[in-house]
């Protein structure tokens, strides 16, 4: 009897299906998916329906993003970060970020190249690499300041090293790396001829005092760069799946010869909204990072009130919990009680580590913030059982 393929033999169904499924049975908080539970700007959400009501946007835009889309990220890139960015040539549309570092590694990566992954890492990477034949050679960051060993980095760089799949601000752990660990890693990308696969979608939930820098505007690191970024998580629309890479023109062709033959285009209308919305002013941005920042606080109360300890995130809308004073199981076991037994929900970070190195997230577990703050207070009543 046919089979499915031994590429994705060892893909199993996702720990955020598994979890949003357990969840939803319990009828718990769900602090597991980075999904907001409240909706996108009314006004970008209508820059969509005009262009999805005045008959010229519901057919095949160009393959590789309307003009609006690209103009929007190439002049968003030179706002904030004076980046120099050819809209017609150094930026490709996408059907989200998860696509963007697919269509990246399939463009940049060939079979038995090594791909050096940070752990840990968006479930997504690994799986991308396999199935484009490539060799992952993992990374840890050390809790509880979550920090890269230096000689660790280093020793993962080898002849056969082709790129390195980077992101910060990181999910899971919230840190925005600093300009010295970037150099790091550019300097040795550099001395190793190595391509930076460069996930950003979190560019826009930062804390102070911490800066996101790109590591694409270090010296010498433009050329051998391509950014990716998420209009759903900086516009709260993550269901319209609507992402992009941006960098030099020659990295970026690679992408696009692979996304041509992925998707081949990304929904229309969305495209024209993520161009208008990518447009709006400074206020936007520094609204964004007050209501997160207030959501940050109230997740930060929670845990304390739970008796779960947790570094404050410098980025994203995710913190990891240390929960080993609440509970003697591992990650998945206290996943299951938190669910079961107190109603809330949250992610194993396990899933997001090579065999050799789960053992870091033992105690750990990765809560999302993006939510209401009616359903953060909840999640904290909630909790509080934890220490009773």
């Amino acid at each position: 009897m046919p089979t499915f393929s031994n590429r994705v033999s060892t893909f199993g169904t996702t720990i955020f299906s598994e979890i949003n499924v357990l969840a939803a049975q319990h009828n718990a908080v769900n602090l597991g998916q980075g999904r907001p539970d409240f909706d996108t700007p009314s006004d970008i959400v209508q820059a969509s329906v005009k262009a999805l009501t005045d008959g010229l946007h519901n057919q095949y835009p160009p393959g590789n993003g309307t003009a609006e889309i690209r103009k929007g990220v190439a002049d968003h890139a030179n706002r904030f970060y004076n980046l120099d960015i050819d809209p017609d040539r150094g930026v490709l549309a996408t059907a989200g970020a998860t696509e963007a570092v697919f269509s990246s590694i399939l463009g940049l990566v060939d079979p038995g190249d090594e791909v050096i992954v940070i752990e840990p890492y968006f479930d997504s990477y690994v799986p991308n690499l396999i199935m484009a034949g490539a060799k992952p050679v993992f990374v840890p960051l050390h809790p509880p300041e979550w920090t890269l060993d230096p000689d660790e980095l280093r020793k993962a760089f080898t002849p056969k090293t082709r790129a390195i799949l980077w992101n910060s601000p990181q999910n899971p752990t919230g840190r925005v790396f600093t300009v010295e660990e970037m150099t790091l890693v550019a300097d040795l990308c550099k001395e190793h001829d190595v391509v930076v696969i460069s996930d950003e979608v979190y560019e826009h939930l930062v804390f102070e005092p911490a800066k996101h820098v790109p590591i694409a505007t270090l010296p010498g690191m433009f050329e051998r760069t391509v950014t990716i970024g998420s209009f759903g998580k900086s516009f709260s629309a993550t269901g319209w799946k609507l992402g992009w890479v941006y960098g030099h023109p020659d990295l970026v062709a690679g992408a696009m010869r692979a996304h041509q033959f992925v998707t081949f285009a990304v929904h229309h209308a969305s495209q024209i909204a993520g161009g208008y919305a990518l447009h709006l002013d400074g206020s936007y941005y520094e609204n964004l990072q007050a209501m997160y920042t207030t959501k940050r606080d109230l997740m930060m109360e929670a845990l304390t009130g739970a008796g779960i300890k947790a570094k404050v995130p410098e980025g994203t809308y995710f913190v990891m919990g240390d929960f080993s004073d609440v509970f003697d199981g591992d990650d998945m076991a206290f996943t299951q009680h938190l669910i079961k037994n107190i109603g809330v929900a949250c992610i194993p970070p396990s899933p997001f580590y090579c065999e050799e190195h789960r053992y870091i997230a033992g105690k750990l577990a990765r809560f999302a913030f993006c939510k209401s703050d009616a359903t953060l207070k909840e999640a904290g009543e909630r909790m509080r059982k934890l220490k009773g």
